[in-house]
């Protein structure tokens, strides 16, 4: 249950800043594109483009402690 409760609350900081939404989304993009090191850019591009939304909600709070950790 806690964890639903950082998501949620990571998806609400996230869709109420754009900045730190960009953010956010730049560094999952990023990370997703380091695990997928086999895949061109243009596969990558489209992969991204379908499976963003899920893997901006998975990776919520995930990409809201790295926004938090990155000032220190």
């Amino acid at each position: 249950m806690e964890r639903d409760n950082m998501m949620h609350g990571a998806r609400t900081a996230l869709n109420t800043n754009t900045d730190t939404r960009a953010w956010a989304e730049n560094y999952l993009k990023e990370k997703t594109k380091g695990e997928n090191p086999e895949m061109s850019d243009e596969e990558f591009e489209k992969y991204w483009k379908y499976h963003k939304p899920e893997i901006m909600h998975a990776g919520a709070a995930e990409a809201m402690q790295a926004f938090r950790d990155r000032e220190k």
